[in-house]
């Protein structure tokens, strides 16, 4: 069975069927989901999934909703983890970190929210969900200040000295339809490379379609919509690895399904 790490299945594309992408997971052998909140109004919609589907949860605010987000909000973070401190869905802080990639924003703020999100962490013993994009060194400097039980570094394509920061720090990397793609070289070596234990699986859903949902810019000004992901894609994906690895496919997904679970603490 395979569990899909990171996946935002609360998100508007799945509005029109959002049970039955996630039956149809489920009937691919995806046995667990992970649904990272982005912003305190997607609290109460990733919890309410969870518990409808037997899934699991984390609750954040992303890099990109820092523009919108007030100190207050992490009174309201502080105070969910709090509430929600029993809950065996709920698996981690997240999706939190930083972002150098989307122009116009301020990544002063970005910290701040960030520290703040991994001091509550700390406090609240849950590891960490990171969005880690062109600021991966930003990102193990704060990790290296405020020691948090680690996590999971979302979407990573930093480079093998980096990985092994992240592992060394007690995370494993998740990676997931950007793999899939033949140009995508230095990804695909860092997956050979980097030992089995410290990867986990994820799809991103809706976002970062495998090679097989994508369409071309030139596809769609003719009319070609993107390819939606979703946690259905999670076996595929997941095949992929295990070529790149050279092992059975059910070997790779028992592992991944295992760092998952020893991570974020969840069950399979």
């Amino acid at each position: 069975m395979w569990i899909d790490t990171h996946c935002h299945l609360d998100a508007a594309e799945f509005d029109a069927d959002r049970d039955a992408v996630r039956h149809e997971a489920r009937a691919a052998g995806v046995s667990l989901c992970v649904y990272p909140a982005v912003d305190v109004r997607t609290f109460t919609a990733v919890q309410q999934l969870a518990q409808r589907h037997h899934d699991v949860y984390a609750l954040g605010i992303h890099p990109l909703y820092t523009p919108h987000a007030y100190s207050s909000h992490l009174d309201v973070l502080s105070q969910a983890l709090q509430a929600q401190r029993s809950d065996p869905q709920l698996v981690a802080v997240g999706e939190i970190g930083l972002d150098g990639f989307v122009p116009g924003l301020d990544m002063a703020t970005q910290l701040a929210f960030f520290r703040a999100q991994l001091e509550l962490a700390r406090a609240h013993d849950l590891p960490v969900i990171l969005h880690v994009r062109r600021s991966v060194e930003l990102v193990l400097q704060q990790l290296r200040q405020v020691r948090v039980r680690g996590g999971i570094a979302h979407a990573f394509n930093g480079s093998l000295q980096q990985a092994r920061s992240f592992i060394d720090l007690g995370f494993c990397l998740g990676v997931g339809g950007a793999l899939t793609y033949e140009r995508a070289t230095r990804l695909r070596n860092l997956a050979q490379t980097v030992p089995l234990e410290a990867l986990v699986l994820e799809t991103d859903a809706p976002d970062i379609p495998p090679q097989w949902l994508y369409a071309t810019a030139l596809a769609r000004s003719q009319g070609q919509p993107q390819g939606r992901n979703a946690p259905g894609e999670l076996p595929r994906i997941g095949s992929v690895l295990a070529g790149l690895k050279g092992m059975d496919p059910l070997a790779l997904a028992q592992q991944t399904t295992a760092n998952a679970q020893r991570v974020l603490n969840c069950p399979g």
